[in-house]
């Protein structure tokens, strides 16, 4: 249903009053736009990251807007850094509601010119590294019975493959199936875990030199390629991080949500020559 100002009651102003959220990589790109989102519906926002410079920003700003946040610098492929993390947001806020996983990262490269160091570094981000926090988050939500858990992930998991990203795509793929195997458990302790899988997203990150070497315009290939002829924006995918988090989507539980313009149905141009491997 929506109201005269055409807000939905799903994501109504103060819906997540009380309520303590937790964002990986929550000092920039997506990551940061969905903690504001989330603090702008009330909730405490607990920002997580690798670059406390970014972080220190990132709080500034749901601060300046009259929000809660804490910053804590965290490499979430350490342990012993996802506990302190999780310590110190109870000893802030007392409780974890809502948790992000949008920490990740990925370079593109051919099959062939993956590096043992450069698989084992991006496995662990993206795989070890979301394990570590729901294995460490995972327990106080379920003692408490209730939580919501989304894992940002990418359309590159499904069965096309990753042909630019095989190492990400293999990673990520293992938390859309951790994130179905976690929801059989932990359904009946009123705590839902899903995975939202973005296209191309208009951020920073889409233009860094490794994705412009791939071909002479990305970005305008991208555009092309995908049906909706643009890319998403940070905006949409906090607002769909929002809802899998909201009273609405509590019967929603162990899904993977595609937000991608339909770009996995569209062309996907070679975006170099496939010959090489």
């Amino acid at each position: 249903m929506r109201d005269k100002a055409g807000m939905t009651d799903s994501l109504r102003p103060g819906l997540f009053a009380g309520r303590t959220a937790l964002v990986t990589g929550g000092g920039s790109g997506i990551g940061r736009v969905i903690a504001r989102r989330f603090a702008a519906l009330g909730a405490q926002v607990v920002l997580a990251g690798r670059h406390e410079e970014t972080l220190a920003a990132a709080r500034g700003e749901i601060e300046a807007a009259g929000g809660i946040a804490l910053a804590h610098p965290t490499d979430i492929r350490q342990v012993e850094q996802v506990e302190a993390l999780v310590q110190a947001t109870l000893a802030r806020f007392g409780r974890i509601d809502f948790v992000v996983n949008n920490a990740g990262g990925q370079f593109p490269a051919r099959p062939s010119e993956i590096s043992d160091r450069g698989w084992r570094a991006v496995v662990d981000l993206n795989l070890n590294g979301t394990w570590n926090v729901l294995s460490r988050v995972g327990p106080h939500l379920l003692a408490q019975r209730f939580g919501a858990v989304v894992n940002v992930v990418h359309v590159y998991v499904f069965g096309r493959g990753a042909p630019t990203f095989a190492h990400s795509g293999a990673a990520r793929a293992g938390v859309v199936s951790l994130t179905r195997s976690l929801a059989a458990y932990w359904a009946r302790h009123d705590v839902t875990i899903n995975a939202l899988a973005p296209g191309s997203i208009d951020t920073t990150a889409l233009r860094e030199k490794e994705y412009a070497a791939l071909m002479a315009d990305y970005e305008a290939q991208q555009r092309t390629d995908i049906p909706a002829h643009r890319l998403g924006t940070p905006e949409e995918m906090a607002e769909i991080c929002a809802f899998l988090c909201s009273p609405a989507a509590r019967y929603i539980n162990g899904a993977v949500l595609v937000a991608d313009g339909a770009q996995y149905l569209g062309n996907w141009s070679d975006p170099w020559d496939m010959e090489k491997p």
